[in-house]
């Protein structure tokens, strides 16, 4: 068997995860951020001062926030259930010892603590969990790219071949999901009183780099021959184009119904496309062709997947944006966003409900079609993601109360009053003020040049594929060659970061 189809057969007939294992992978992240604040905070109790050094603000953030994920998602994947408790007692050690220094100089109550903590005002149109969550999904998503090659990633984390929830499949969802929640619509004050239509023109406009993208994915896979898994999106089709449809699809939508709506949209979207599903040949086609025998024989049936699953894309789009308006509405204090943590709870407890009763009823999830099941399930999780990144910027601001003066980037700042003079509604990228750190955050470096980052891991990944035989590669081996094209990458946006460079042209 050549390189090539030993490859597409290492990829090919997976059956997922359980949504357990997926929910424990996802605290992870947070969890990391957690530790990164609590250490810088630490760090400036100890020292009187931040951590200003460039060279070891990147080589602690990557130490924290990108390798124990690298480890995770390969050789520690048999204890990924331990490993968030690992992490939580960590960070709970380096705050029991930030409380117990301060607890004698602070001298209040804890529970007057807690009451002063309630009252902190927040700047309402900086909303820091929106950026990580974004970047998380970007790391995450380009850790696995590359990873799946090797087979210390776990199969059951890779795509899924019809019915299952594999990791790299939330991994899909999440990007729409994260795409949707900083779109125009919904970052825009003066949007309702733009001419619809010129708006529209616009999003038009500023997709054009995903279907060049894509077109050069398209014709540098099929130049080199590189292995690709068939079923995922079709023989033509690729991932950029489904989020330029999507994204172009969604603005004419948002241009035609009221955007405080899009919920209803999105609802009737997955349960029209799963009835249409259940009720017609559809389902058959998409899983075997024109035929019943996968023929790949025209274009509708050669990229059956990627065109006919825009609907649940577009779908969870939709329900993405309404979950962006929402951000939207003023919470100046802590009270109110504990108040939001507590609301989103129960939003996700009944989407998991609703998760239960789709696949029991309907269909399994399902990325290959993106039918209603999976867009339950894209939803609840990515809430999930973002509520926890959310409860971790609060525990950080938390900590910050008790020491005064420290900072932690990519995190609300405390004592401040919301800011009044922006012109958008909600800021995806944070406005550094005086006072705040000056040293480079990866986080906000990969925020200002993401699409860059996403393009060098899949340039990267399709040149370690060819260099290297990644499917018979040992543990020490993969680990070195991860670490060593994240640390690159990372390396490329903390230094364009650095220089204040934001490659963006359109």
């Amino acid at each position: 068997m050549s390189q090539k189809h030993l490859k597409e057969a290492f990829m090919s007939n997976l059956n997922g995860t359980n949504l357990l294992e997926i929910s424990a992978g996802l605290v992870l992240a947070p969890l990391c951020l957690l530790c990164r604040g609590l250490l810088l905070i630490l760090y400036y109790l100890h020292y009187g001062k931040h951590l200003h050094s460039r060279k070891y603000s990147l080589l602690l953030d990557f130490l924290v926030l990108i390798s124990p994920l690298l480890f995770c998602c390969t050789v520690l994947s048999r204890i990924i259930f331990i490993m968030p408790a690992i992490i939580a007692t960590f960070c709970a050690g380096i705050f029991c010892v930030i409380y117990s220094q301060k607890k004698h100089e602070i001298q209040v109550p804890f529970r007057q603590i807690l009451k002063d903590f309630q009252k902190i005002p927040l700047d309402p149109e900086y909303v820091p969990a929106i950026t990580v969550f974004r970047v998380y999904v970007n790391v995450l998503t380009s850790i696995s790219i590359l990873a799946v090659d090797f087979p210390q990633y776990p199969r059951r984390y890779a795509k899924a071949e019809t019915y299952g929830t594999g990791v790299m499949d939330l991994g899909v969802g999440a990007f729409i999901f994260g795409n949707a929640l900083v779109c125009p619509e919904v970052r825009c004050k003066s949007y309702m009183r733009q001419p619809k239509f010129s708006s529209l023109a616009k999003q038009f406009f500023s997709v054009w780099p995903l279907f060049f993208v894509g077109i050069g994915r398209l014709l540098s896979v099929k130049s080199l021959e590189y292995h690709e898994h068939t079923s995922e999106y079709g023989v033509h089709w690729n991932f950029f184009f489904t989020l330029a449809i999507v994204r172009l699809a969604a603005s004419l939508l948002l241009a035609v119904f009221p955007k405080t709506k899009s919920w209803i949209i999105a609802i009737n979207l997955a349960v029209v496309y799963q009835l249409i599903l259940n009720t017609t040949s559809l389902k058959m086609f998409i899983l075997h062709g024109s035929n019943g025998r996968d023929t790949r024989v025209g274009f509708l049936n050669a990229n059956r997947e990627g065109l006919l699953s825009l609907f649940g894309y577009l779908a969870i789009y939709m329900a993405s944006v309404q979950v962006g308006l929402c951000l939207l509405k003023c919470r100046p204090s802590v009270r109110g966003w504990t108040e939001a943590v507590c609301f989103s709870l129960l939003i996700i407890c009944m989407l998991f409900v609703f998760l239960h009763v789709s696949q029991a009823c309907a269909d399994p999830v399902s990325r290959r079609m993106a039918n209603l099941s999976y867009c339950i399930w894209v939803v609840a999780h990515c809430l999930t993601l973002f509520l926890c990144f959310v409860v971790t910027d609060l525990t950080l601001v938390f900590t910050k109360l008790l020491v005064k003066g420290a900072s932690v980037p990519c995190c609300w700042d405390i004592g401040k009053p919301p800011s009044t003079s922006r012109k958008h509604g909600m800021e995806a990228v944070p406005v550094w003020r005086e006072g705040q750190m000056s040293h480079i955050c990866l986080i906000g470096a990969i925020n200002k040049n993401q699409l860059l980052f996403f393009l060098l891991a899949n340039v990267m990944t399709g040149a370690i594929n060819i260099l290297i035989d990644t499917v018979h590669s040992k543990a020490a081996f993969t680990l070195c060659i991860l670490h060593l094209y994240m640390f690159f990458i990372c390396l490329i946006m903390h230094v364009l970061h650095a220089k204040n460079i934001i490659l963006k042209f359109w």
